[in-house]
């Protein structure tokens, strides 16, 4: 291919790079060269690149039109790679926290965290106001079951003919892969007894939290959104975070829809439906984890699991009008997860709320003691969200180019959320500049489809194609076509990025963005039944979500309005290595202001209000 060789960029060391708010520093934006493939377009799109001769030219061409060759394969830079993006413990000394003991178990560091939360939301939110919504929260649902109002065993009844009723609507949600209702009643009626003799294991107890199909949670299999990979990898019992959240008390009510291999940002599946947007059923809920985002959004669950490897849980909750929280590489065990990306998927929390968000990863957050290594682990804080002390004087990073490189009504609604934080806090936003946002976001795509490429190759030999949807097929070819040059490049970006952000933290706590860079599109016929692959729509979607995965960092996103259709839109939080109680601070003051104008959605189930 010598003769269609594209030059490379040559970099200059991070430290002649000006990240002041003048820097010469261009913005890149993305600039996809492919076409929307979904219906007859994708099968042929399939077909070429399945074929030897004509498959190995379109994907060589691909690569290069969408600058892979000119910003990694022949790019020119000194840095080493950074295979693993594993951040030494630096004590933050950050605001309010309280210091978590490393050997407690999950219950208790519930327990310690509903100690930290402040005043409950059914006080400080009157919904007896005309138009004021709220989801029920994890202590919602314990201060039910402790006072009898009702029981775990009626809410699994309840929850169950949700489930039914939202799969013979016209447009079913298709919120589950696997869901088995004797199981979620024999969870329950054990919940029930042990409320019935007052000793109930933690504020968890008897609340549904369901799992994304990339999980192992007995007894189901793990799909990865696909028809075949739970029959040659079974599952042979709880993933870790499963573990701990079953030793809380909770109720694993299912495996949630994905799209398949969580391959793209739709999260629409041809195998198993499109988990349908409640506020809009036409439309996405976004992916990879659709089904958690759809069912927490709906309301059947406070709090879902799912998995981030390229923005997953925080793009559909985002998308969805809920909370979506993914930790610092290395915070939750990543044990008994599909590991289709091990360097830039994280266990992450889709939840109704930032207290549940909360809850849910006091549960499941500390390393494994098999983990441990060498250097000094990193110390477990909770954030004091109940202080009357609220954190002062944070800086919160804007890059105003990227920033603003989203859909106007994206645009407006997060400047002025993020405008009213600063005013209401005494808050500053900083203007920054962060280069090579564009060169990142190809580093990370070479890296997710290389380890992706990588984990499935063995599966994949002696797979039949046609159990794969086509959106899919399409995917893993080009997943396949990254070499070790352009896997060893991206490394050695993402060791660059990662000085270029530490650099980035000195000026800030946070990065400030939008989540996604519009708000849900519409469902297509012909992504029902092949599935699609939108990379220009993805682009968009996926915009804001590479620092979080490629770098490890935390990150959360909160509601903070909607578009004139009634789409929900989220502001995005990035914080330093192991800042989650800062993070959490933050992303609460910001639900303080945004709450009273929340939206109920068209798709609600008010499953305590049938008690």
């Amino acid at each position: 291919m010598g003769l269609f060789r594209a030059g490379g960029v040559v970099y200059k060391p991070v430290e002649e790079l000006d990240l002041g708010p003048n820097s010469n520093e261009l913005y890149v934006e993305a600039n996809i060269k492919a076409p929307r493939m979904g219906g007859f377009l994708a099968k042929i799109v399939a077909w070429i690149l399945e074929s030897r001769i004509f498959g190995t030219l379109v994907l060589y061409m691909l690569k290069r039109m969408n600058r892979v060759h000119t910003f990694i394969s022949n790019a020119t830079l000194e840095e080493p790679p950074m295979f693993v993006p594993l951040h030494p413990f630096v004590d933050l000394h950050e605001q309010e926290v309280m210091e978590i003991h490393c050997d407690a178990s999950a219950s208790e560091k519930v327990q310690q965290a509903v100690d930290c939360l402040p005043l409950t939301l059914e006080n400080s939110l009157d919904t007896s106001k005309p138009g004021c919504f709220r989801r029920w929260t994890i202590m919602d649902y314990s201060r039910a079951y402790k006072s009898g109002e009702i029981t775990p065993l009626k809410v699994a009844e309840l929850f169950i003919d949700a489930v039914r009723e939202s799969s013979s609507s016209p447009l079913p949600v298709c919120f589950f892969i696997n869901y088995d209702p004797e199981d979620i009643l024999r969870q329950a009626a054990e919940s029930t007894l042990r409320y019935e003799r007052g000793a109930p294991i933690s504020a968890l107890d008897g609340v549904p939290i369901a799992v994304k199909d990339e999980i192992d949670c007995s007894p189901y299999p793990t799909t990865g959104g696909t028809k075949w990979l739970h029959k040659v990898r079974p599952c042979t019992g709880d993933a870790c975070c499963i573990a701990r959240l079953r030793s809380c008390g909770a109720i694993l009510v299912g495996k949630t829809n994905m799209h398949e291999l969580g391959a793209t940002p739709s999260g629409t599946n041809p195998h198993y439906g499109a988990p349908r947007n409640p506020y809009d059923p036409s439309r996405i809920s976004g992916g990879s984890s659709s089904g958690s985002a759809a069912i927490v959004s709906a309301g059947l669950c406070p709090a879902a699991l799912g998995v981030d490897g390229g923005g997953s849980v925080r793009m559909p909750a985002s998308l969805s009008g809920v909370v979506g929280f993914k930790p610092t590489f290395g915070r939750i065990p990543h044990s008994g997860v599909i590991p289709l990306n091990w360097t830039v998927g994280m266990v992450g929390i889709l939840a109704g709320t930032l207290e549940d968000a909360f809850i849910v990863y006091a549960a499941i957050s500390g390393a494994l003691p098999s983990e441990e290594t060498t250097t000094l682990p990193p110390k477990v804080h909770f954030p004091l969200l109940n202080s009357t002390n609220p954190i002062s004087n944070i800086k919160l990073a804007r890059y105003g180019a990227w920033f603003n490189d989203c859909n106007e009504e994206v645009r407006l609604c997060c400047s002025n959320a993020l405008q009213l934080l600063c005013e209401h806090y005494h808050w500053k936003a900083v203007e920054v500049t962060i280069p090579e946002i564009e060169v990142m976001r190809l580093a990370h795509y070479v890296t997710i489809g290389s380890e992706c490429s990588s984990s499935l190759s063995s599966y994949l030999e002696n797979l039949d194609r046609s159990e794969l949807g086509w959106d899919t097929r399409i995917a893993v070819d080009i997943y396949s076509a990254f070499d070790s040059n352009e896997y060893i490049k991206a490394q050695k970006l993402r060791y660059r990025h990662m000085q270029i952000h530490n650099k980035i933290f000195t000026k800030a706590e946070v990065i400030v963005t939008p989540t996604t860079g519009m708000t849900a599109y519409p469902i297509t016929k012909d992504a029902l039944t092949t599935g699609e692959l939108d990379y220009i729509n993805g682009a968009t979607i996926i915009r804001y979500q590479i620092a979080g995965n490629f770098l490890g960092l935390p990150a959360v996103t909160v509601p903070v309005g909607y578009d004139k259709a009634g789409l929900p839109i989220g502001l995005q939080f990035i914080g330093k290595p192991w800042s989650e109680p800062t993070l959490m601070h933050i992303a609460l003051a910001m639900q303080a202001l945004c709450i009273t104008n929340y939206r109920k959605p068209k798709v609600f189930y008010d499953i305590l209000d049938k008690k």
